[in-house]
């Protein structure tokens, strides 16, 4: 047996800070912590419709190859045709996932010599994205445009600015108009990444980059699937040109099998569900608003998204307080150092359309009780 005694070292170290990770299975419990936040994940009639779908088409649940092999089912030109008219886009492009566009996006685009300038609390993804490509990268503080005009104001190179329109651990959303004008004052080009924005923001729920109409002012716009939209994969919006260049250098869409048509006709069914839905949009931003206005003994972001944040500082206190609310039938997750920085521990309470009024009041009742 090969020695992986220094994997247990380092698992033990986590283990100490009472950071250590595993699998949760699936329980009964209400759901404040999934990223499903219309529901579709588990709406009968929406999986009916794909389900349909596919049958109707024999659609296949294996691609073949990659889509520059074998991959490449006329579904996902039709698909991404759809999606592009949708959110007001020369081009789309589908890539596996969220990760995998954020990541082929930002190595493929940015070369050496080249800037990139990301706001602190990018997700993951975009991050190693940045790591993996040749540019030099500097952060600038969270939503902070005299940090970032510091920054961009000594550039003088091609530069990228990389941003989320609703940040995932503190659920506030970016300035974007802010942000186009500073690109434009120092001719950078704009990355947002929509993945929490993507279903949820806007009268059909495009996104916050559409709802304030500033599309065309960004290179690029990411959303993914695997949160309000209830499938799975992502596209990368931009132009014709960016579209043949990320089919020429994206390394996480050259050299991986594509989904499957299945999974496509599933994307391409969400498409035609989630704009229709302003009822559930509705009652998700009253149960947002809700929350907002209560009282709670602990430190409160302000959040207009489904991502309502509870700073409760110190790894072992806001696991005790996770543990008390999943034992009160509550499935709500703490968000633990090094995931956040160290003193910035927290809860991450999820809203979804799906949570009624009642759901709410007993998960305020157990907070204020605590």
């Amino acid at each position: 047996m090969q020695n992986d005694s220094f994997l247990l070292e380092k698992l033990e170290v986590r283990e100490q800070d009472l950071a250590l990770r595993s699998l949760k299975k699936q329980n009964d419990r209400i759901d404040f912590c999934s990223n499903d936040y219309l529901g579709l994940a588990r709406n009968k009639a929406f999986q009916k419709e794909i389900n349909q779908e596919v049958a109707r088409n024999l659609y296949a649940h294996g691609s073949t190859g990659s889509r520059l092999i074998s991959g490449n089912h006329p579904l996902f030109e039709k698909t991404e045709i759809k999606i592009a008219r949708f959110h007001h886009a020369e081009e789309a492009l589908i890539f596996n996932s969220g990760y995998d566009a954020n990541v082929g996006l930002i190595s493929a685009i940015a070369g050496r010599g080249d800037a990139i300038v990301y706001d602190n609390l990018i997700h993951a993804s975009l991050r190693d994205g940045i790591r993996l490509s040749l540019a030099t990268a500097y952060s600038f503080l969270h939503n902070d445009m005299r940090n970032l005009e510091e920054k961009l104001k000594r550039l003088k190179r091609r530069s990228f600015v990389v941003v989320e329109s609703v940040y995932s651990m503190d659920g506030d959303e970016a300035p974007l108009e802010e942000l186009i004008s500073l690109c434009n004052r120092y001719e950078a080009s704009l990355i947002v990444d929509e993945a929490h924005a993507t279903g949820v923001i806007g009268e059909k729920g495009e996104g916050l980059v559409q709802q304030l109409g500033i599309e065309r002012e960004c290179f690029a716009r990411i959303h993914t699937f695997g949160k309000a939209l209830g499938v799975h994969g992502a596209v990368v919006l931009g132009s014709k040109t960016l579209k043949q260049y990320l089919i020429n250098y994206a390394r996480t869409l050259i050299y991986t099998t594509a989904l499957p048509p299945s999974d496509v006709a599933a994307i391409s069914v969400a498409y035609d569900y989630f704009p229709k839905m302003k009822e559930e949009r509705k009652h998700l931003q009253q149960l947002i608003s809700h929350f907002q206005r209560i009282n709670l003994p602990f430190g409160k972001l302000p959040s207009n998204t489904p991502i309502q944040i509870l700073i409760v500082p110190d790894n072992e206190e806001v696991l005790a307080l996770a543990n008390t609310l999943q034992r009160k039938g509550l499935d709500i997750k703490a968000i633990l150092s090094p995931t956040v920085p160290k003193g910035k521990e927290r809860l991450r309470i999820t809203l979804h359309s799906f949570n009624t009024f009642e759901d709410i009041q007993r998960l305020i009742v157990c907070l204020q009780n605590y």
